[in-house]
């Protein structure tokens, strides 16, 4: 059974993931994680991209392109009751997909909870 996915929202939401301090950055993006607190078993996900990517389109795109890449990964290698936050980089809007998609899986596993 796929784990379902929840998107983050809120600005204290994104706060909240970003003061656990874990992260992984790669070309294509830099990936948050925190643990929730409740025992939920759902995964949250947030995406963000700044104005230093470029005009609103430029980062529209980049926001795409990292949800597609998202709902690839996350429903095979997502840990249950945590939420990410993919932030774009320069890169991400120009980058090849399978590229995209390998770097968020590595971000993914590189960030994964310990054993």
């Amino acid at each position: 059974m796929p784990v379902a996915l929840e998107r983050l929202k809120t600005r204290s939401q994104f706060l909240a993931v970003a003061a656990t301090r874990r992260k992984w950055a790669s070309a294509g993006l830099v990936l948050q994680v925190r643990k929730r607190d409740d025992a939920d078993a759902r995964i949250g996900i947030g995406f963000t991209a700044t104005k230093k990517i470029g005009n609103a389109v430029v980062r529209n795109r980049a926001r795409r392109r990292l949800k597609e890449a998202a709902r690839a990964v996350l429903a095979v290698h997502g840990a249950p009751g945590h939420d990410y936050v993919a932030v774009a980089r320069a890169a991400t809007p120009d980058l090849p997909f399978a590229r995209l998609v390998a770097d968020f899986a590595d971000a993914v596993r590189r960030t994964a909870p310990q054993r």
